[in-house]
């Protein structure tokens, strides 16, 4: 049944909606922060609940903030996790949930959730869920409802078995327009559909977060549910489909299908993906039908043109795949988004300076945000970097405020050049610099940290102003202090 027409049930089913002691039950999901789109996992939650008579309210604290009257008598506040930037917003603001709903169970849920249990429950949460969350948190919601104190967990912590995905309820959300948009190069905006796809990963990269608790796996969003989702969506104005999945071609098949049946019912929408490289590849000659069909760019997670730490992090490409891999894209005339964690405990100056000249020589200067550049490995708990040899001796115990383990590199000068790059990019942002004006900046002060004068810079050796997100595409990046204080 369509979650739609399943928001008609809550007033059919009013003594449901009522716990064991006949006070009405109601529920709150909050999301912290997802990159500046509407949370996909909010609504699907949405449409599970409200299928089974729960009132539902949903917060989005990147644009709305807590208050009394929605949470005071919330019986079940479930904040979804998907990121590390929203666990940090989720840990600093449960002081304050807590205060504005003394009587909920509180629910943590989403990829970072499992990761972080041990200092969740420490901060109050009674609940935590990883993987298909929905069942978990249905099952949840019934138990509170019925009467049980829900003290004691019975939901799996993580649970990958396949589930019935619903249409999404976005109907609690705040509109699109409120959202990130899409910014053109000639400085057109299109209003920003967010789509999953899938959920998970087959790949096994050792920093990612989506390994811990996956482990390999990944799901499908059946065609039609995707379909209809992209439809409310279009209705509500989108243009622009992003679509948030780990990896769109861990599916090819299911993908094309998607994709085929998106450009056939909305031919003039566009879309852009995520697609790592060895995919992009693997299934080269699937792109020049991606293009007809309107994708703009494919954001792939190159994070190094250094062999070694590519290695190390279990990429499976190599600096000669990236480039590859991109000429693929260009032939098919689709930009690509490379993004990378620049700053690791093998990095060195010299290396950092490499990455500033391929992206050069590349011409990739202008396709890629200047927050990209100065990304410090995150290495969280549960991580599969921790079972690299040794790699424990590089970091120092685990900093419940950072969501990780701290480390420093041996060489003071990469941690110094690491630091300055961010100020200066957090001063590009007050200033509104262009991407190229912050990365000659950078240029500078990567050579000056080796000693050596910078070579001057041609504006010819940028590349041209691609498509790109108003909020640009990171999720390892501190949070800002305002982001931080926001709810």
């Amino acid at each position: 049944m369509d979650s739609r027409s399943d928001c008609c049930l809550q007033e059919g089913a009013a003594e449901d909606e009522r716990d064991a002691a006949g006070a009405r039950f109601e529920l709150v999901l909050i999301n912290p922060y997802e990159l500046g789109r509407q949370p996909f996992a909010l609504a699907e939650a949405a449409a599970w609940l409200k299928q089974d008579g729960f009132e539902v309210r949903c917060i989005d604290l990147s644009l709305q903030q807590l208050e009394a009257k929605t949470l005071a008598s919330a019986r079940l506040v479930a904040i979804y996790v998907g990121m590390h930037t929203a666990t940090r917003i989720a840990a600093e603001a449960l002081a304050r949930i807590r205060a504005l709903a003394p009587r909920a169970h509180l629910c943590v849920y989403g990829l970072y959730a499992p990761m972080n249990q041990e200092l969740l429950r420490s901060l109050g949460v009674k609940t935590i869920l990883g993987g298909e969350c929905e069942p978990g948190l249905l099952s949840l919601a019934r138990r509170l409802r019925a009467g049980e104190s829900g003290e004691a967990q019975s939901e799996p912590v993580v649970h990958l078995a396949k589930i019935d995905f619903l249409t999404p309820d976005r109907s609690g959300l705040p509109g699109l327009e409120r959202y990130a948009h899409l910014i053109l190069p000639d400085g057109g905006r299109k209003k920003l559909g967010f789509i999953e796809a899938s959920r998970g990963c087959k790949h096994l990269c050792r920093h990612c977060p989506v390994v811990p608790v996956y482990q390999g796996k990944f799901r499908v969003v059946p065609l039609p549910v995707v379909m209809a989702d992209i439809a409310q969506q279009v209705e509500a104005g989108a243009a622009h489909i992003s679509f948030g999945d780990p990896d769109f071609f861990n599916g090819s098949t299911h993908a094309m299908k998607v994709v085929a049946a998106m450009h056939a019912s909305y031919p003039m929408l566009s879309f852009d993906a995520t697609i790592k490289i060895q995919h992009l590849i693997a299934h080269a000659g699937l792109l020049p039908a991606l293009k007809a069909a309107g994708c703009l760019f494919i954001t792939a997670a190159v994070e190094s043109v250094d062999d070694q730490v590519l290695r190390y992090l279990a990429k499976n490409h190599t600096r000669a795949d990236f480039e590859h891999a991109l000429q693929l894209c260009r032939d098919a005339g689709i930009d690509m988004a490379p993004t990378f964690v620049p700053f690791t405990p093998w990095s060195s100056l010299e290396g950092y300076l490499e990455l500033l000249r391929s992206l050069l020589h590349l011409k990739l200067v202008e396709a890629v945000p200047p927050i990209q550049l100065c990304i410090r490995l995150l290495v969280p708990a549960g991580s599969w970097l921790l079972q690299l040899p040794d790699f424990r001796e590089l970091l120092a115990p685990f900093d419940a405020k950072m969501l990780g383990y701290p480390w420093r590199h041996a060489d003071p000068r990469v941690d110094a050049l690491q630091q300055s790059l961010q100020a200066l990019v957090a001063q590009g942002d007050q200033r509104g610099l262009a991407r190229s004006e912050v990365f000659g900046q950078m240029w500078q002060l990567a050579h000056e940290a080796l000693g050596l004068a910078p070579p001057p810079l041609a504006r010819a050796d940028f590349g041209e102003p691609m498509p790109h997100l108003s909020e640009p595409w990171y999720c390892c990046a501190e949070p800002t202090e305002q982001q931080l204080q926001s709810f």
